[in-house]
């Protein structure tokens, strides 16, 4: 039985990479992507390991095959950032029971907003640190990088608080119709 139920959770989780992923490479407008929400939602299901897990798997695999190039050696800030989304979903699971569905998504929506800040603020610190390496001034690097990637930062924390506040509930609403889903939230209230 348990065996059964690893089974089904793998081919889930796969079946959300999958989806995931299909999603950062289709053609989109730059910063608005759902893989924020995935993760969160993965670590909302299963648990902070496995939204780490999934966080940073997605994210590696972005790294080499993203339409927008090769993230090289923002790669491991985008991994560390995403993983951090996949915890907070877990961890956000624990402190959401008894919310009613506009709770559950006001709380959804601030926190993809503050998530995607300090995302964007990391894999920003990411592309800082190599300019530094490159020779730049530390503060001249940190401060052009920021400057130069504010819009961008902009556009993705307003996409993201949008998507987490519309998209979150209603994905958990109709993940918990399959059974996998179900039982492991069952399990882990138990």
């Amino acid at each position: 039985m348990q065996t059964t139920k690893n089974s089904r959770t793998i081919a889930l989780v796969s079946i959300l990479a999958a989806l995931c992923l299909a999603i950062q490479l289709a053609p989109r407008p730059p910063n608005v992507e759902f893989t924020s929400l995935l993760a969160f939602t993965v670590g909302f299901i299963y648990g902070p390991f496995m939204g780490v897990f999934f966080g940073s798997f997605i994210m590696l695999v972005n790294g080499f095959f993203s339409p927008w190039g090769f993230a090289g050696f923002n790669l491991p800030f985008q991994m560390v950032s995403m993983s951090l989304l996949g915890l907070i979903g877990g961890v956000y699971r624990r402190y959401a029971q008894g919310y009613n569905a506009a709770e559950l998504c006001s709380g959804a929506s601030i926190l993809g907003a503050f998530l995607t800040v300090i995302y964007d603020f990391v894999t920003n610190f990411g592309v800082a640190l190599y300019a530094m390496i490159s020779g730049v001034h530390p503060a001249l690097a940190v401060i052009t990088v920021l400057a130069s990637g504010a819009p961008m930062s902009l556009i993705h924390i307003v996409s993201n608080t949008i998507v987490f506040g519309i998209v979150f509930f209603p994905l958990i609403k109709a993940l918990n119709h399959i059974s996998m889903v179900r039982d492991t939230w069952l399990k882990r209230e138990q």
